[in-house]
């Protein structure tokens, strides 16, 4: 049956945007049809972030035109686009945490009483209403924002979006920070509103999200268009070959992870080490030259476990030791002395300082490390920036570049190059490749293999993909509820037997 253009509610086409210095945007095309899921995917750097921008009045573009609803739009700022019926829902939730709920969602739409009070009872009523019917959630709606976990104030968010009369909902990497159960809850809902008739832009770095609940895919690579494509007619592996401009077999994507038995030496021992409510009884060494995973469910207590290896948390009881001697524990800075590193795994709060440069980024911890009265050259700070940058294939117009204007790949990648640039014996990466497009997660994964068999550098691998575990790790302990159930070693690593670890169901290895 021949498509109309009523079917569509948007026309993206001929789409240039402009930076000084970069294109970043050149002639792309999106289309969304009315009622449809629709993902747009690329590696980070390819403009999905960017296009987003252009249709909701964030950045003006330079050239093209975007038709909504059937009339010809030139959004300027976010909110006349959301006023025409486009909202957006980002990762990072764009709430305000010290109002109550019924305040967020009505902002600026307040009801109002006879005499131009806000009528708080109806608001508070609405916002309940509005919450139960469309998000199937039942809550205080005169709690603050911040009482309610990150899961919950998207679902607010979202109830907001709907409430506005959105026919266009764009969800930003919506399930990042979500556990599975709640991502579920959060695919019901995007089905829900499809069934309604309102189109949702879904961007996303799960393929496996992207297969269960998208219709079509629009790929964007280096800032122009690939292609349009129904998801049950793209294989996952071409998806992923039209992302990186390249043909892959199944079998390159995996990194290259040595299987074979670490070497002897001891780079850090826990015995029964214990924090109150974060790590319990806790015993295991790392071997200098592998590459260890962490594995468990989110809130398992692998993070907790990554922040007392480096002195964030501080045991109760217990040893530990680096390199053979036990020392007192006072902070980060005691372990980095030690030559242990940690990539945290909130890299917009705890990693980046957005209004740095790239080159202030990475010798950033170099210099903490040598002490405020040390400045380290400027020809050595170049030379240190440069070759991480080389190093790691960051993307930069230059190493003077703000990080916060980098994609979110390469401001991990930047955060890499800083840790490295201490020149760990330990390096702890907790969620590397979270928020990252899949060819950066493969470089990611590969780096850390490498790093552990030529520079024969110990890395403790975080991860809630088990996919990256079976690739990059040759021991990976199991956690569950803040204590270690087992370890599987070598061959016994597969996602199977990590699964069932988890469940506490493999009894392969004591």
């Amino acid at each position: 049956m021949q498509e109309s253009n009523d079917d569509y509610i948007l026309h993206m086409k001929n789409i240039d945007m402009f930076f000084p210095g970069v294109k970043a945007l050149k002639d792309v095309t999106f289309n969304l049809k009315k009622g449809e899921i629709h993902s747009l995917m690329g590696e980070n750097g390819a403009g999905k972030s960017t296009l987003v921008k252009v249709l909701t009045g964030v950045y003006l573009k330079t050239n093209g035109t975007i038709e909504y609803d059937g009339k010809i739009i030139e959004p300027k700022t976010p909110l006349e686009s959301q006023l025409m019926g486009i909202s957006t829902v980002y990762q990072e939730v764009n709430l305000c945490a010290n109002l109550t709920v019924a305040e967020n969602i009505y902002i600026g739409r307040e009801p109002r009483g006879k005499f131009g009070q806000i009528d708080w009872m109806t608001m508070n009523r609405k916002a309940k209403e509005l919450l139960h019917n469309e998000m199937g959630i039942d809550i205080d709606v005169t709690k603050v924002l911040s009482f309610y976990p990150v899961a919950l104030q998207q679902m607010i968010a979202i109830a907001r979006a709907v409430d506005t009369q959105c026919k266009i909902l764009i969800l930003d990497e919506p399930t990042s920070s979500l556990s599975e159960k709640e991502t579920e809850h959060l695919f019901s809902i995007m089905r829900k509103l499809k069934n309604q008739g309102i189109s949702i832009i879904f961007i996303s770095h799960f393929l496996e999200q992207i297969y269960t609940i998208c219709d079509r895919i629009t790929i964007l690579r280096d800032g122009e268009y690939v292609g349009e494509y129904v998801v049950k007619d793209l294989p996952r592996i071409q998806l992923i070959s039209k992302m990186m401009g390249k043909e892959i077999k199944e079998d390159e994507i995996e990194a290259n992870v040595d299987k074979s038995v670490p070497e002897q030496e001891t780079i850090m021992e826990f015995d029964n080490v214990t924090v109150p409510g974060k790590v319990k009884d806790m015993t295991f060494n790392i071997k200098k030259g592998e590459v260890i995973g962490l594995g468990g469910l989110l809130g398992s207590g692998r993070t907790e476990i990554a922040e007392t290896m480096f002195g964030i948390l501080l045991r109760t009881n217990g040893t530990i030791k680096v390199d053979g001697t036990e020392f007192s524990i006072k902070g980060p800075m005691d372990m980095m002395m030690h030559r242990v590193a940690f990539c945290t795994e909130d890299r917009k709060a705890q990693g980046i300082i957005g209004d740095l440069s790239v080159r202030e980024n990475i010798i950033l911890a170099l210099q903490a490390k040598a002490g405020m009265f040390k400045h380290m050259p400027r020809s050595k700070q170049n030379e240190l920036a440069d070759h991480y940058i080389d190093l790691l294939r960051i993307k930069v117009s230059d190493r003077e570049q703000l990080i916060r204007n980098l994609s979110g790949g390469n401001q991990q990648k930047v955060i890499i190059g800083r840790w490295l640039a201490t020149e760990p014996n330990l390096l702890i990466l907790d969620e590397p490749t979270r928020g990252i497009d899949v060819g950066t997660k493969s470089e990611i994964e590969a780096l850390a293999v490498r790093l552990a068999k030529e520079k024969r550098m110990s890395v403790v691998f975080i991860s809630g993909e088990m996919g990256e575990m079976v690739r990059t790790c040759s021991r990976v302990l199991i956690i569950r509820d803040h204590e270690k159930l087992t370890e599987l070693n070598g061959d016994e690593i597969s996602t199977a037997h990590i699964m069932q670890a988890i469940a506490g169901d493999y009894h392969g290895h004591a």
